[in-house]
């Protein structure tokens, strides 16, 4: 059976609060001689402590919170996403290298994110997903500094928005099909709005000539694969796919292939993201580079700023890099 701190307390005659100021490190009311009872019996008995109650009790918890939006494109699937998960993975090892505590949590709306981090006493939080008005919300309902993860903030005072050379990433794909010699190509999204529409002009300007088409794709798989089957004539008319994510590159380029045009034979692709699945891929896939840890580092070094109330810049904006692969070869 567990062993409670009241089984603590009542084999040594003390109250269950003196225990637990041991337990905590709460000791400067405490005397010497009734600490070294406590823990000795603490260690005979093999007593495991709550983390949860531990890091409540303290002033500081160490728990950074990185709340990533349960949006209804990952169809259930948010954490399974090649970006959010390569984005955790670096967190987790800036967060671990300060000697804090990373907790994840998927949220739909802000309320839940206001909860969650007052009930966990967070000390900074990284948000992936939501839109201005959540963030406006959660920093006039809350004092836990957080930085966010490509957001748009209208009035972003008080708030680090990190975000990466999208409209630059996407010149460089652009420039790159117009000197293989490609005329004619279609971009590939799910709207036409925010990071997505920068990648989108980015492409169109460094394509030239506006010759570039916009294929407004849905979320969904299912349907998204119908759209495709309809215009796959249209797929056929071009000689370039430029798609704002890898998964959509990826997913392209399996639906290409399962009705008999070759990448990149008769079709060139490219993606944006650099997540591990480009390179494992057959054909590799070009894309679009973003560096998780640079970004990672640079949110922990902003939350801490934000936390010390020293003055800093609200929109960071980190470096791509093109990596041409096979995709895109002729």
């Amino acid at each position: 059976m567990r062993i409670r701190i009241s089984d603590i307390a009542e084999e040594l005659g003390l109250s269950t609060a003196t225990v637990s100021n041991v337990i905590h490190g709460k000791t400067h009311k405490v005397s010497d001689e009734t600490v070294k009872r406590v823990q000795a019996l603490l260690e005979q008995r093999q007593y495991i402590p709550s983390m949860a109650g531990i890091l409540l009790a303290q002033n500081a918890s160490k728990i950074i919170g990185v709340f990533v939006n349960d949006h209804e494109k990952y169809e259930g699937h948010t954490l399974d996403d090649a970006f959010i998960a390569s984005s955790l993975n670096a967190l987790s090892t800036e967060i671990e290298k300060q000697g804090q505590f990373m907790m994840v949590k998927k949220a739909k709306h802000p309320e839940e994110v206001l909860k969650f981090a007052s009930m966990w006493n967070m000390e900074g939080l990284v948000m992936m997903g939501f839109c201005d008005q959540d963030y406006m919300y959660l920093r006039s309902h809350m004092h836990i500094p957080f930085v966010v993860y490509d957001g748009y903030c209208k009035n972003p005072h008080g708030i680090v928005n990190i975000t990466i050379d999208n409209y630059g990433g996407g010149f460089q794909v652009g420039r790159l099909f117009r000197k293989s010699g490609h005329s004619s190509a279609i971009c590939i999204s799910d709207n036409e709005t925010g990071v997505d529409l920068e990648r989108i002009n980015g492409f169109r300007s460094g394509f030239g000539d506006g010759t570039a088409e916009v294929m407004v794709v849905p979320m969904r798989k299912t349907e998204r694969r119908q759209l495709y089957l309809e215009q796959i004539k249209r797929f056929r008319r071009v000689s370039a796919v430029f798609a704002v994510s890898d998964y959509y590159a990826i997913d392209l380029m399996q639906f290409l292939g399962e009705n008999g045009i070759c990448v990149p034979g008769d079709l060139a692709v490219a993606g944006f993201d650099g997540t591990p699945m480009s390179e494992l891929v057959f054909p590799s896939l070009t894309t679009v580079r973003q560096d998780s840890g640079l970004r990672a580092k640079t949110a922990l070094q902003k939350l801490r700023q934000l936390q010390e109330h020293q003055e800093t810049q609200t929109t960071v904006t980190l470096p791509v890099t093109l990596v041409e692969r096979a995709s895109t070869r002729r």
